[in-house]
């Protein structure tokens, strides 16, 4: 939609945009950023900007734009990412909060999940947080911060009356790896492992399956920093 909006606006003049990554569908996002890449210079940023937004269908919102110099790669720019993981449990709550928010209906143990959380956090080997692995990959990665708190970010008349978030930060982020760490951190909310399952599921030699992928709804793109 980017694109064909940039089509349009820029009347068919050559151009390419370039994603700071990817997400699944159904994720949302806060914060993202692309690298916009024209023939010719933006003369008023302000205008175009405007422009933009104007014919950017009503879910895309371009927050700001600024130039940058040819050694800028968005890709391999070192980066800070946040995600953050919506939930509620022990009920089924109204279908509105379907797309930002996950709900688990059996209880949860949220202070063991708290605690589980803070277990992702330093360098860890995180195959097991991958979505189909190759065995050539780098799974050797540093979390820094990994938390659950109560949600007071996100507030609606049809909301729970209590929710979570999972607070992820790092400098990158496997194919469904945030998902797969939530996954584990309900099943250690219902009882299902232990907190030494999730200790040794970062480790390389573990040989345990870690299998429920969260639901793609609850999580977002918080915030992206470049460095």
């Amino acid at each position: 939609m980017i694109d064909r909006t940039l089509n349009f606006i820029l009347e068919k003049k050559k151009f390419k945009t370039l994603t700071s990554g990817r997400t699944d569908a159904m994720v949302s996002a806060e914060s993202a950023a692309f690298e916009l890449f024209l023939e010719e210079p933006i003369e008023d940023a302000e205008a175009f900007l405007a422009l933009f937004n104007t014919n950017l269908p009503q879910d895309i919102r371009a927050l700001q734009i600024r130039e940058v110099d040819s050694k800028f790669n968005i890709i391999q720019h070192s980066k800070v990412k946040e995600y953050l993981y919506m939930f509620a449990f022990g009920d089924k709550f109204h279908p509105f909060c379907a797309p930002i928010l996950t709900t688990i209906l059996d209880p949860l143990d949220i202070d063991l999940m708290k605690e589980g959380a803070k277990l992702f956090e330093g360098e860890h080997y995180l195959k097991k947080y991958c979505y189909k692995p190759t065995d050539n990959g780098i799974y050797n990665r540093t979390i820094l911060k990994c938390e659950i708190v109560e949600n007071t970010i996100y507030t609606a008349s049809f909301f729970p009356e209590k929710s979570y978030i999972l607070r992820v930060k790092g400098k990158g982020f496997m194919r469904n790896q945030i998902r797969l760490m939530m996954g584990a951190l309900i099943h250690l909310g219902q009882g299902k492992r232990t907190l030494q399952d999730i200790e040794a599921s970062l480790k390389p030699d573990f040989t345990g399956d870690v299998y429920y992928v969260a639901p793609a709804s609850g999580l977002i793109l918080n915030s992206i920093q470049f460095e």
